[in-house]
């Protein structure tokens, strides 16, 4: 009883740091988007309790206070009251700014852990207004980075180090802000566990801790344990201007461990995409802690059994001084998306947890940021917390939850309307949903949104953006077991637009010219209006395994158009809209198995064969047999023995992204590449490939 106490006053310390770090806070994308973390950490630095918010930062802000310790320890010291500012990722933190301040917690004059904790600060005086730095060619050019700086010593604001920084910033006044509700959350955790420690004593609060972290341990091996062994592969890529890079992973699970290998990755790139090691480290447990350990305590103990393997030099272990500060929503996303993929289909080869298994959340953050001047002459540096509302992806059980938000924060929020245009100098003219583009599958992809904006109360001056987005052009919100991509990602720029019409959707947007920009600095002169378009949850499973109904339901709701549920769904509704169909829908989706897998297939294949589920499920739609034979469960024909890659065998189809469905880009160098069952038609698995990339291929271990 005491243990329980205890863990649940530490989760609470966490609950009211955080509480306070939003009510001091005033940025919208702290108070509002719940960008921020904090944590509590061992005396030597390691995961105590994890917090909620971006599950990035947990592992990551772990290496940052063993820096701390290892740097300060000796000289000058690590003192009651101390603080210290870290954001350099070429030593743990993510990118330059999401600060972390660090402090130690002391206790009778013994230092008995820490607490740190991040917020994305107004701006980092790097090149481009706010942090986020498309322009910069180096690390050099991304703002100020420290490995360690005492803010506060003794309890004392250090004012020659506070205002050397914000001398170096645009925005002294939000930024000064940022710090103090950091402060004021590690002040208020630590006044929490002196209680704590009042209350039980040191010994007892450690002993707590540390047996958790040894049951978090125990209870992931023991999952891992239960899951079929084996090699699963996935791969993202990003779109850059004028280049694409890849992202490829490898899970390897043996018994009681599991590691991810991310050989085949490209060569770090010239643009802020790239991340460090411990950026990666972080991005891959991001979606491990709520699709893994979703019943475990989030400490030391879940890290202890995954490795991983990142070559140096790469996108996701770069070298400095490769830029890395668009890493969060560059390649760290990208490992995210992966993580979830590589996690699902682990789960789904199991029969105990293959409910768990999930397509692509929010595959791509579409996000901007805004500065310039207000009617007030004042500057002001502003992102728009609408990249926070994503899109869920399909589950195994469920359609993805439409703007859903994201796996690696599953407290994400997103400002409504009015607070947005009270902090920004901007107006919106419309936020809506998306229709089509979440990702088609037996189960269906959350939409996402779509809006617009013009500047408001700039006084004539011009609104400056900085764009970096992906997805463009390649689909980022991957599905799962033959479901299809969510939709790309849209940025466009209407000059001299028709304003004075309150344009209500893109179709009602004109102007003299468009410009279709998603990476640099635009300016938006008075007049002008921007248009975002996010990315759709990934699908999951063979779209024409869908319920009718739910396609019925989807088109009265205005979330799939009647083109796309005849087409890809292969759904055909009455005339009047209210009802399916049915023979009408029996005779489209049995040709559209027949143009998948040829004219010669059994006739009879648009009846689902009972198949026993007994071997180990493959995915949804296959299963290795007791006979150690590939067998697609739709049907019961055997796909290829279990020693060859089964995707050899199937039938091969090559299709454009925009078969996906609307909001797809068209060009030619993106395709689909699907394995089809050649005796039903379904739909077992879809690939994306950039150009002539080969399909990947999961293997599990034959005993």
């Amino acid at each position: 009883m005491t243990s329980e106490i205890i863990r649940h006053r530490l989760l609470n310390v966490m609950d009211e740091a955080i509480i306070a770090l939003e009510n001091v806070s005033g940025s919208p994308i702290t108070n509002e988007g719940h960008d921020l973390m904090v944590s509590l950490y061992k005396s030597d630095g390691g995961l105590m309790v994890g917090g909620v918010g971006f599950l990035h930062h947990l592992t990551s802000a772990a290496q940052a206070v063993k820096h701390v310790i290892g740097s300060f320890s000796r000289d000058p010291g690590i003192h009651e009251d101390d603080v210290f500012f870290f954001n350099d990722s070429y030593t743990a933190a993510l990118h330059p700014p999401d600060v972390y301040l660090i402090s130690p917690i002391h206790f009778d004059g013994r230092l008995t852990g820490f607490v740190a904790n991040f917020v994305h600060v107004t701006d980092i005086g790097a090149i481009d207004p706010g942090g986020f730095s498309p322009n910069a060619r180096d690390n050099y050019q991304e703002g100020f980075q420290t490995k360690g700086l005492k803010i506060v010593e003794r309890g004392k604001i250090r004012r020659d180090v506070l205002d050397t920084f914000l001398n170096l910033v645009r925005d002294p006044g939000m930024t000064a802000l940022d710090l103090k509700s950091q402060l004021a959350a590690n002040h208020v955790a630590k006044e929490r566990m002196a209680r704590l420690y009042d209350d039980y004593g040191i010994e007892a609060v450690e002993a707590v801790s540390e047996t958790l972290i040894d049951q978090s341990e125990q209870l992931i091996r023991e999952r891992l344990s239960e899951l079929s062994d084996g090699r699963w592969q996935a791969r993202e890529y990003v779109d850059m201007p004028g280049a694409n890079c890849t992202v490829q992973a490898t899970a390897i699970k043996e018994g009681d461990r599991l590691t991810y290998d991310f050989t085949g990755s490209s060569d770090q790139v010239e643009l802020g995409i790239n991340c460090c090691y411990w950026a990666t480290w972080g991005g891959m447990f991001a979606p491990i802690f709520p699709l893994l350990a979703w019943d475990v305590t989030w400490n030391e103990g879940v890290t202890r059994p995954i490795s991983l393997i990142a070559p140096r030099g790469s996108v996701v272990n770069c070298i400095r001084p490769a830029p890395i500060s668009i890493a969060t929503v560059g390649t760290i996303q990208i490992v995210n998306n992966l993580s979830t993929i590589l996690l699902s289909k682990m789960l789904g080869a199991s029969p105990r947890y293959r409910h768990r298994a999930t397509a692509v959340w929010h595959g791509s953050h579409a996000h901007l940021e805004t500065h310039g001047l207000d009617d007030a002459g004042d500057f002001y540096v502003a992102p728009l917390t609408d990249t926070f509302c994503g899109a869920a992806g399909a589950r195994a059980f469920r359609d993805g939850v439409d703007l859903g938000g994201e796996i690696p924060n599953v407290v994400s929020r997103w400002a409504n309307v009015e607070s947005q245009e009270l902090h920004t100098p901007l107006v919106y003219l419309y936020r809506r949903a998306v229709p089509d583009s979440g990702g088609p599958g037996k189960f269906r992809g959350g939409v996402c949104h779509e809006y617009a904006f013009a500047p408001n109360r700039t006084g004539g001056n011009p609104m400056g953006l900085t764009l970096f987005g992906k997805g463009t052009r390649a689909p980022m919100s991957l599905g799962i077991f033959g479901g299809y991509p969510g939709c790309n990602v849209g940025y466009t720029t209407f000059r001299d637009a028709n304003l004075a019409a309150l344009p209500s959707r893109l179709d009602e947007t004109t102007g003299s010219s468009r410009e279709d920009c998603f990476w640099g600095s635009v300016e938006l002169e008075p007049g002008d209006i921007q248009y975002v378009r996010f990315m759709g949850g990934g699908g999951y499973g063979d779209p024409i395994d869908r319920d009718p109904t739910l396609v019925l339901d989807d088109v009265a709701r205005g979330l799939v158009t009647r083109s796309a549920a005849s087409r890809i769904y292969g759904v055909s509704l009455a005339p009047d809209g209210t009802s399916v169909d049915t023979e009408s829908t029996d005779r489209r989706r049995l040709e559209i198995r027949r143009e998948r897998a040829g004219a010669e297939m059994d006739p009879h294949c648009g009846r689902r064969a009972d198949v026993p589920p007994s071997g180990r499920p493959l995915g949804e739609y296959l299963q290795l047999t007791l006979t150690d034979e590939t067998q697609c469960t739709w049907c019961a024909a055997i796909v290829a023995p279990a020693s060859e890659d089964w995707k050899r065998h199937a039938v091969s189809r090559r299709l454009p992204g925009a078969a996906a469905g609307p909001h797809r880009a068209a060009a030619d160098e993106f395709f689909l590449v699907e394995a089809i069952c050649g005796s039903c038609g379904t739909l077992l698995d879809t690939d994306l490939v950039l150009g002539d990339d080969p399909p990947l291929h999961d293997r599990l271990t034959v005993s």
